[in-house]
């Protein structure tokens, strides 16, 4: 239902009403609004390429991507990985990555669970990441650095709409996806942003916005991200603020006490994937995260996929732990363990899109 009332029955109501209804709440209470989309001085730059890396199975290249604004430069470094194999478009999966630059850094790449590169070129994927503080550092400094400090206007009070650092990464991965869909080698209508904790928040706000994502892949995002607001047992909108005041705009902080009066929840930014593929994961032990209202925004997303004639996630039964649900245009799979991006989640991530991209 719109907020005039006005009931969604159809795959055109909810793409040409509801859709942009919410993405303008999500905007304005909790992400915050982003100043500009690709700039005009967007270019991009090729500065190293390793042939035959990892023992011979990759090619490695790192792209400078570059923007301008108020006289300052930017500059998004991606790594992408490509298997030397592949003898047709390659699917990909773009990494939001929040472990260290260090990590993604062409000269010292090795595979790891957080990136197991070997094991993700050996199913035919490419895989790409860059790294958050490129575009925008993740602490609080007044808005003054990274991408706030060359995009946002000078001297003036920040409106309570004004993007956050989570709204700053979703941009940056679109600003990546900009040069990935030049890139010929790729399977363009076959690539996953993907993001662990905050970068899940990330990816499910860049996904949710940018239609060019096949699809959106949330690592326990937990609160603000694929778990609901309301009824939470883990992390809550008032410790989450409180703890990262920058991530989000200062609209936000109005829910602290009272999600209740939030006029979105957060399967409704899983339901603005649809008619796109949206993965859950979740890990038994990560109470903060609070996997059953991951899964339970799982559910209630499901119903919009309905208006397109497909099927959201398979079964409204919490899974047991490593019974994934992959039938279905929502995904989701509950593991073992703490809070991580382990190579089980990854494994998991590729039978998926193995099973819907034909790969």
């Amino acid at each position: 239902m719109t907020l005039a009332g006005e009931h969604i029955l159809s795959a055109s109501d909810w793409l040409e009403k509801r859709r942009p209804e919410l993405l303008e709440l999500f905007r304005k209470h909790i992400y915050g609004r982003a100043p500009l989309d690709k700039p005009g001085s967007l270019r991009f730059s090729i500065q190293k390429e390793m042939r035959g890396a990892l023992g011979g199975i990759a090619d490695i290249q790192q792209i400078n991507i570059l923007f301008d604004g108020r006289g300052e430069r930017g500059c998004i470094q991606l790594l992408l990985v490509t298997p030397r194999a592949a003898l047709h478009p390659i699917p990909c999966f773009l990494l939001i990555n929040n472990r260290g630059k260090e990590s993604i850094e062409p000269g010292d790449i090795r595979s790891t669970p957080f990136l197991p590169l070997e094991r993700i070129l050996a199913r035919g994927y490419a895989a790409a990441a860059f790294d958050v503080a490129d575009v925008d550092p993740d602490e609080h400094d007044g808005f003054h650095n990274g991408v706030h400090g060359i995009f946002d206007p000078p001297d003036l009070p920040r409106p309570p709409d004004a993007w956050g650092t989570i709204a700053a990464w979703a941009w940056g991965a679109s600003r990546v996806m900009d040069y990935l869909e030049t890139d010929p080698r790729l399977a363009h209508d076959c690539i996953a942003v993907l993001g662990h904790s905050r970068g899940g928040k990330t990816a499910l706000w860049c996904g949710a916005q940018d239609e060019r994502f096949a699809l959106a892949i949330s690592n326990e995002s937990g609160c603000t991200g694929a778990a609901l607001a309301r009824g939470a047992t883990g992390e809550t909108i008032r410790q989450i603020n409180e703890a990262f005041p920058h991530w989000f705009c200062s609209a936000y902080r109005r829910y602290n006490d009272r999600p209740d009066l939030l006029p979105v929840d957060q399967h409704l930014l899983l339901a603005l994937m649809a008619p796109r593929r949206v993965y859950v994961a979740s890990a038994q032990a990560d109470a903060w995260a609070d996997p059953k209202n991951e899964f339970l925004a799982c559910v209630y997303a499901s119903p919009v996929y309905r208006l397109f004639g497909l099927q959201g996630l398979e079964s409204y039964e919490m899974p047991a732990v490593h019974q994934p649900l992959h039938a279905g245009y929502i995904g989701y799979h509950l593991r073992a363990g703490e809070h991580d991006l382990t190579v089980y989640d990854w494994e998991r991530f590729m039978d998926y899109t193995d099973r819907h991209w034909n790969v």
